[in-house]
Protein backbone atom coordinates (compact mmCIF):
# COMPACT_ATOMS: atom_id res chain seq x y z
CA UNK A 1 0.00 0.00 0.00
CA UNK A 2 1.29 3.79 -0.88
CA UNK A 3 -0.13 5.44 2.09
CA UNK A 4 2.25 8.61 1.47
CA UNK A 5 3.67 10.32 -1.65
CA UNK A 6 6.88 12.59 -1.23
CA UNK A 7 7.37 14.74 -4.00
CA UNK A 8 10.40 16.86 -5.03
CA UNK A 9 9.94 20.47 -5.89
CA UNK A 10 12.11 22.19 -8.43
CA UNK A 11 10.79 20.59 -12.01
CA UNK A 12 8.83 18.15 -10.34
CA UNK A 13 6.12 19.98 -8.99
CA UNK A 14 7.09 23.71 -9.62
CA UNK A 15 8.27 24.67 -13.31
CA UNK A 16 11.81 25.97 -12.35
CA UNK A 17 14.31 23.38 -13.64
CA UNK A 18 14.20 25.44 -16.77
CA UNK A 19 15.40 28.28 -15.02
CA UNK A 20 18.39 26.70 -13.44
CA UNK A 21 19.56 24.79 -16.71
CA UNK A 22 19.84 28.73 -18.32
CA UNK A 23 20.83 30.33 -14.75
CA UNK A 24 23.74 27.86 -13.49
CA UNK A 25 25.77 28.43 -16.94
CA UNK A 26 25.42 32.56 -16.77
CA UNK A 27 27.00 32.17 -13.25
CA UNK A 28 29.65 30.19 -14.03
CA UNK A 29 30.05 32.74 -17.05
CA UNK A 30 30.15 35.67 -14.76
CA UNK A 31 33.18 34.38 -12.78
CA UNK A 32 34.82 33.27 -15.79
CA UNK A 33 34.38 29.90 -16.01
CA UNK A 34 32.31 27.63 -18.70
CA UNK A 35 29.49 24.78 -17.90
CA UNK A 36 27.93 23.34 -20.45
CA UNK A 37 24.16 22.56 -21.58
CA UNK A 38 24.79 19.11 -20.75
CA UNK A 39 26.94 19.66 -17.67
CA UNK A 40 24.38 21.87 -15.99
CA UNK A 41 21.59 18.96 -16.14
CA UNK A 42 23.88 17.64 -14.21
CA UNK A 43 23.28 19.89 -11.23
CA UNK A 44 19.60 19.12 -10.66
CA UNK A 45 18.73 18.48 -6.96
CA UNK A 46 22.16 17.90 -6.53
CA UNK A 47 23.08 18.48 -2.58
CA UNK A 48 25.53 19.01 0.23
CA UNK A 49 28.69 18.25 0.46
CA UNK A 50 28.30 16.97 -3.81
CA UNK A 51 27.80 19.79 -5.12
CA UNK A 52 30.62 22.59 -4.12
CA UNK A 53 33.15 19.38 -4.48
CA UNK A 54 31.33 19.11 -8.27
CA UNK A 55 31.81 22.36 -8.67
CA UNK A 56 34.80 22.99 -8.10
CA UNK A 57 35.74 19.85 -10.62
CA UNK A 58 33.56 21.51 -13.34
CA UNK A 59 35.36 24.43 -13.08
CA UNK A 60 38.86 23.10 -12.95
CA UNK A 61 39.80 25.17 -10.33
CA UNK A 62 40.46 24.30 -6.72
CA UNK A 63 39.77 27.46 -5.50
CA UNK A 64 36.55 28.07 -6.98
CA UNK A 65 34.04 29.41 -4.98
CA UNK A 66 30.63 28.05 -4.55
CA UNK A 67 28.67 30.14 -2.21
CA UNK A 68 29.94 33.19 -4.94
CA UNK A 69 28.55 31.97 -7.20
CA UNK A 70 25.29 29.87 -6.23
CA UNK A 71 24.54 33.21 -4.33
CA UNK A 72 24.88 35.38 -8.47
CA UNK A 73 22.80 32.31 -9.86
CA UNK A 74 20.10 33.13 -7.30
CA UNK A 75 20.28 36.54 -8.15
CA UNK A 76 19.82 35.81 -12.06
CA UNK A 77 16.83 33.10 -11.26
CA UNK A 78 14.73 35.32 -8.90
CA UNK A 79 15.32 37.94 -11.91
CA UNK A 80 14.01 35.81 -14.42
CA UNK A 81 11.10 34.53 -12.22
CA UNK A 82 10.17 37.98 -12.01
CA UNK A 83 10.14 38.85 -15.51
CA UNK A 84 8.65 35.30 -16.62
CA UNK A 85 6.78 34.17 -13.87
CA UNK A 86 6.19 30.99 -11.61
CA UNK A 87 4.26 28.28 -13.39
CA UNK A 88 3.18 24.67 -11.83
CA UNK A 89 4.03 21.06 -13.18
CA UNK A 90 0.76 20.01 -15.76
CA UNK A 91 -1.66 17.91 -12.83
CA UNK A 92 0.15 19.64 -9.69
CA UNK A 93 -3.38 20.32 -8.36
CA UNK A 94 -5.26 17.27 -9.74
CA UNK A 95 -2.87 14.86 -8.21
CA UNK A 96 -2.93 17.25 -4.44
CA UNK A 97 -6.81 16.62 -4.29
CA UNK A 98 -6.78 13.22 -5.56
CA UNK A 99 -4.56 12.07 -2.56
CA UNK A 100 -6.01 14.06 -0.26
CA UNK A 101 -9.76 13.07 -1.29
CA UNK A 102 -7.99 9.53 -0.70
CA UNK A 103 -6.44 10.01 2.57
CA UNK A 104 -3.03 9.95 1.36
CA UNK A 105 0.04 11.90 3.02
CA UNK A 106 1.38 14.55 1.29
CA UNK A 107 4.92 15.72 1.64
CA UNK A 108 7.82 17.44 -0.14
CA UNK A 109 11.54 16.71 0.31
CA UNK A 110 13.28 19.10 -1.64
CA UNK A 111 17.06 19.95 -2.16
CA UNK A 112 16.18 24.09 -1.92
CA UNK A 113 16.17 26.08 1.17
CA UNK A 114 12.99 25.97 3.09
CA UNK A 115 12.47 30.18 2.84
CA UNK A 116 12.56 30.06 -0.85
CA UNK A 117 10.40 27.03 -1.41
CA UNK A 118 8.02 27.70 0.82
CA UNK A 119 7.81 31.35 -1.09
CA UNK A 120 7.30 29.76 -4.53
CA UNK A 121 4.65 27.25 -2.76
CA UNK A 122 3.15 30.27 -1.08
CA UNK A 123 3.19 32.60 -4.57
CA UNK A 124 0.93 29.38 -6.11
CA UNK A 125 -1.47 28.77 -3.53
CA UNK A 126 -0.65 25.42 -2.56
CA UNK A 127 1.46 25.70 0.82
CA UNK A 128 -1.32 24.59 2.98
CA UNK A 129 -1.60 21.21 0.66
CA UNK A 130 1.21 18.88 2.76
CA UNK A 131 1.36 16.81 5.91
CA UNK A 132 5.09 17.71 5.77
CA UNK A 133 7.97 19.47 4.11
CA UNK A 134 11.43 18.24 4.22
CA UNK A 135 14.79 20.26 3.02
CA UNK A 136 18.24 18.83 2.60
CA UNK A 137 19.17 21.78 5.06
CA UNK A 138 17.59 19.69 7.75
CA UNK A 139 20.16 16.07 6.94
CA UNK A 140 23.55 16.11 6.37
CA UNK A 141 23.73 15.00 2.88
CA UNK A 142 21.74 16.14 0.40
CA UNK A 143 20.56 14.35 -2.81
CA UNK A 144 21.75 11.59 -4.45
CA UNK A 145 22.16 10.49 -0.93
CA UNK A 146 19.40 8.62 0.84
CA UNK A 147 18.99 10.99 3.96
CA UNK A 148 16.28 13.45 3.20
CA UNK A 149 13.80 10.74 2.05
CA UNK A 150 14.62 8.69 4.88
CA UNK A 151 14.24 11.76 6.99
CA UNK A 152 10.72 12.61 5.54
CA UNK A 153 9.33 8.52 6.21
CA UNK A 154 10.66 8.96 9.32
CA UNK A 155 8.49 12.23 10.06
CA UNK A 156 5.31 10.84 8.12
CA UNK A 157 5.79 7.55 10.70
CA UNK A 158 5.74 5.21 7.26
CA UNK A 159 8.78 2.46 6.26
CA UNK A 160 9.63 3.64 2.50
CA UNK A 161 8.17 0.89 1.11
CA UNK A 162 4.54 2.51 2.09
CA UNK A 163 5.96 5.70 0.45
CA UNK A 164 6.16 7.04 -3.02
CA UNK A 165 8.77 9.18 -3.68
CA UNK A 166 8.14 11.65 -7.12
CA UNK A 167 11.19 12.55 -8.83
CA UNK A 168 12.39 14.51 -12.07
CA UNK A 169 15.89 14.05 -11.97
CA UNK A 170 18.49 11.49 -11.72
CA UNK A 171 19.78 12.88 -7.92
CA UNK A 172 16.30 12.31 -6.89
CA UNK A 173 15.29 9.37 -8.25
CA UNK A 174 18.83 7.58 -6.73
CA UNK A 175 18.64 9.25 -3.72
CA UNK A 176 14.62 8.02 -3.23
CA UNK A 177 15.53 4.81 -4.49
CA UNK A 178 18.91 4.26 -2.10
CA UNK A 179 16.32 5.19 1.26
CA UNK A 180 14.26 2.23 0.09
CA UNK A 181 10.66 4.29 -1.37
CA UNK A 182 9.12 3.23 -4.63
CA UNK A 183 9.79 5.43 -6.75
CA UNK A 184 7.85 7.08 -9.94
CA UNK A 185 9.54 9.61 -12.05
CA UNK A 186 7.67 12.37 -14.33
CA UNK A 187 10.49 13.40 -16.61
CA UNK A 188 11.21 17.17 -16.58
CA UNK A 189 14.03 18.50 -18.66
CA UNK A 190 15.13 14.95 -20.33
CA UNK A 191 14.41 11.24 -20.22
CA UNK A 192 16.11 8.83 -17.61
CA UNK A 193 18.67 6.16 -19.46
CA UNK A 194 18.59 2.77 -19.18
CA UNK A 195 20.27 2.65 -15.57
CA UNK A 196 18.35 4.93 -14.10
CA UNK A 197 14.99 3.43 -15.53
CA UNK A 198 16.22 0.07 -13.29
CA UNK A 199 15.71 2.45 -10.19
CA UNK A 200 12.18 3.10 -11.01
CA UNK A 201 8.66 2.19 -9.72
CA UNK A 202 7.33 4.00 -12.70
CA UNK A 203 7.45 6.42 -14.95
CA UNK A 204 4.30 8.67 -16.16
CA UNK A 205 4.54 11.55 -18.70
CA UNK A 206 2.51 14.22 -16.44
CA UNK A 207 1.66 14.02 -12.40
CA UNK A 208 -1.73 13.63 -13.41
CA UNK A 209 -0.88 9.65 -14.51
CA UNK A 210 0.40 9.31 -11.15
CA UNK A 211 -3.31 8.87 -9.66
CA UNK A 212 -3.27 5.53 -11.77
CA UNK A 213 0.05 4.10 -10.51
CA UNK A 214 -1.96 4.37 -6.75
CA UNK A 215 -4.85 3.24 -8.07
CA UNK A 216 -3.37 -0.01 -9.65
CA UNK A 217 -0.73 -0.30 -6.17
CA UNK A 218 -4.19 0.19 -3.30
CA UNK A 219 -6.58 -1.22 -5.72
CA UNK A 220 -8.88 1.90 -4.83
Amino acid sequence: MIKAVIFDLDGTLIDTEKYFRICWPRAFEHFGYTLTDEQALTLRSLGRPYAPEYMKELSGDPNFDYKAVRSYREKLMEEMIAERGLQLRPGAKEILAFLKENKILRAIATASPIERSMRYLEKLGIDQEFDKFISATMVEHGKPAPDIYEYACQKLSLAPSECLAVEDSPNGVTSASRAGCKVCMVPDQDQPDADLCKLLFAKVPSLTEIAEVIIKENSL
